[in-house]
């Protein structure tokens, strides 16, 4: 076991909660108890890979017997399997979660859980789905929130920018949230994604922020602009990302624009956090204090490191709407032991979705990845897309500053089909804008290419 501890830097002020103490802070009975959960979670990720599992098991047990007593619709599906035989309970689908959200409600929620609240996925696909989440619930948010922010060493006093989907830009003095009543911080800036990459990097300039906190793709785009036009983001620290794939490329972009790491987070909008990046590189240590998380081949096995699976989470926390063995449409590649230490386990790459598959014309699939930095080289590209449109073709959207000539459309065309398997045609189609969807996201790659079953869940 390590002998790191629980590490605020010397500067960071806790808030008190009561009036005429200042030092040493009391905090609120909220921030108290997140505090209580952070002092656990320093010590559990330390803990070794067996010893995670047999807690996790402990509280499964306690989940699932919730589950089937209180859960109408798991009382059903679960009968003759019991639960003790957890790895043979019949995997939650997206579409059930939609059609049977009445049924998967808990008729009977420990007050001591707090109140259900109802939330909503943003529903890229046009199909959200709904759950209803705790108090417990968002304490374990606000105790990931933190652990990422101490993993990461950020220092509270900065400033945040952050620009995403959902928020009504403005100025608050807290970065909220996961610190609002118990650590000062510095003040954060917000900004909805819908405002162009212009007047983004006009706001970064004028709020000089430490840390900077959006999407991917929203990332490489600033970056690239940002180079383009030599403008540098003096004061920034660091660029933090989720809710999309996060590529080598976009990491690249962020040191050669501003000299500043990126760090990632994997989360679901129905469980919360899955995986923090770990602050000694670029894989990522599942958060097993709050999710089981399975990677899993088409035959429902177990993924070995190095072969990539679909992602299957249970909920250790949620009383309300227990999601146990919920498929959340994502692959993920797991990886061995962490050299920093941590028994927490390890995923080297999370891969998107079905829809982000690659199925090539021999019915091998690929993750692609473009290469796009070399895009402006060639041409003047702004933004692209890429969709697979048959299992011999491939379209590129391009949004350009100006028409493409004959040479660069060639040139495109031919980088392109150098990243992608033997057999594709590519087209390009020049528009004049790809939007975002519903939830503020953007896919660089979409199959229209119905992806069959493997015939084997190996190889």
């Amino acid at each position: 076991m390590s002998n790191e501890a629980l590490h605020f830097e010397s500067h960071t002020e806790l808030a008190s909660a009561i009036s005429g103490l200042l030092w040493p802070a009391v905090p609120s009975p909220a921030g108290a108890a997140v505090l209580a959960l952070l002092f656990q979670l320093d010590r559990s990720q330390w803990l070794a890979a067996e010893s995670l599992r047999e807690l996790q098991g402990r509280q499964l047990e306690s989940l699932l017997r919730h589950a089937a007593l209180t859960v109408p619709y798991y009382r059903e599906r679960w009968a003759g399997i019991g639960i003790a035989n957890f790895f043979k309970l019949p995997i939650l689908k997206r579409a059930d979660l939609q059609e049977n959200f009445e049924s998967l409600k808990s008729t009977e929620l420990p007050r001591s859980h707090g109140a259900a609240v109802q939330t909503s996925t943003s529903g890229s696909t046009g199909a959200p789905v709904h759950v209803l989440k705790t108090g417990l619930t968002q304490l374990f948010w606000r105790a990931f929130t933190l652990r990422d922010h101490l993993w990461q060493r950020r220092d509270f006093s900065g400033k945040l920018a952050t620009i995403r989907h959902g928020i009504s830009s403005g100025e608050h003095r807290n970065w909220g949230g996961a610190t609002g009543d118990l650590i000062k911080t510095g003040a954060v800036a917000l900004l909805h994604i819908g405002a162009d990459i212009d007047e983004q990097l006009r706001w970064l300039a004028l709020h000089r922020p430490a840390y900077l906190m959006t999407y991917p793709s929203n990332v490489a785009e600033l970056a690239s602009s940002a180079l383009a036009q030599g403008i540098k983001l003096p004061g920034l620290r660091q660029v933090r990302t989720l809710g999309e794939v996060l590529t080598p490329e976009v990491r690249e972009l962020c040191r050669v624009a501003w000299d500043v790491p990126v760090t990632d987070v994997y989360s679901s909008d129905e469980i919360g956090y899955l995986a923090l990046q770990c602050p000694a590189g670029d894989e990522y240590h599942v958060q097993s204090e709050g999710v089981l998380l399975e990677v899993l081949d088409e035959e429902d096995r177990p993924c070995l490191p190095g072969q990539v699976g679909r992602v299957v989470v249970t909920d250790l926390h949620n009383f309300a709407t227990p999601l146990v063995r919920y498929e959340l449409g994502d692959y993920a590649e797991p990886g061995a032991s962490c050299a920093c230490g941590r028994g927490l386990p390890v995923l080297r790459r999370i891969m998107g979705r079905t829809r982000n598959i690659l199925l090539a014309p021999d019915g091998k699939r690929y993750w692609p990845f473009f290469g796009t930095r070399s895009f402006a080289k060639i041409a003047p590209v702004l933004q692209q897309q890429f969709v697979q449109k048959s299992r011999d073709l491939v379209e590129a959207r391009l949004v350009t500053a100006a028409p493409l000539t004959q040479e660069q459309e060639q040139e495109l065309r031919s980088h392109i089909a150098s990243r992608l398997p033997p057999g594709f045609s590519v087209t390009i189609t020049r528009i004049a804008e790809i939007p975002r969807s519903a939830g503020g996201k953007f896919e660089d790659f979409i199959s229209e290419v119905t992806v069959p079953p493997r015939p084997s869940g190996r190889g």
